[in-house]
């Protein structure tokens, strides 16, 4: 189950350093953070597959973050964890995005239930969302938008001038033509600070690419 990172935000390190060592011990790659401010960082740089999340903390709570990692993920599963658990608030938190909600104090096999439910899930929709391979190698039959889709697999977030200095490119108007191809093919997306990123069917894309490119070396 390597590769599917999980998240764990909450300030109560004890708990948080719990999570994280159940879950790496279960064969999941998991890493905690203290805030909600810090994990939307880390989300930046490298999309999890789950977060969990604790409703109050310091700064920003959990059900202020998970609108915005829906908004900028869509496809990223969030469980909330929370002490005040009510069907107001699970009803709440549910409404704001999340897909999974724990009550504190619980336990392990709880924990990993819901865990294990919500990557099952999130592996039936990636198949069912799959672009039509058809359509998608039509579109990536263009030189720049395969480059797009290649340096952002690099460098994992761009901005759009670095994007164009990167191709080479100064007309911009043909690079966001470009991209807003990619965007149409579901290949790639652009969160709230402008960053654009790849999609999981632009990941997927990369690397069929990828091995189509060695079978065509031998």
């Amino acid at each position: 189950m390597k590769n599917k990172l999980i998240i764990v935000i909450d300030d109560d390190q004890d708990l948080r350093e719990g999570i994280v060592e159940i879950l790496s011990e279960n064969g999941l790659e998991a890493v905690g953070c203290e805030t909600a401010e810090v994990a939307l960082r880390k989300i930046k740089i490298r999309r999890p597959s789950i977060v969990i999340v604790d409703n109050i903390m310091p700064g920003m709570g959990g059900m202020a973050m998970i609108p915005i990692v829906k908004r900028d993920y869509p496809d990223v599963k969030i469980i909330m964890i929370t002490a005040f658990s009510t069907v107001d608030n699970a009803v709440t938190a549910m409404k704001s995005g999340a897909d999974d909600y724990l009550a504190k104090p619980f336990k392990r096999d709880d924990l990993l239930v819901a865990v294990k439910r919500n990557l099952e899930v999130s592996k039936i929709e990636r198949r069912q969302v799959s672009p039509n391979i058809d359509e998608a190698l039509a579109c990536l039959a263009n030189p720049i938008r395969r480059q797009i889709l290649d340096l952002l697999a690099k460098k994992r977030v761009m901005r759009f001038m670095d994007l164009s200095r990167h191709l080479g490119i100064e007309d911009h108007t043909k690079v966001n033509f470009h991209l807003k191809n990619l965007k149409s093919h579901n290949l790639l997306s652009q969160d709230r600070d402008k960053f654009y990123h790849l999609t999981p069917q632009g990941e997927k894309m990369v690397e069929c690419l990828n091995l189509l490119s060695q079978r065509i070396s031998f």
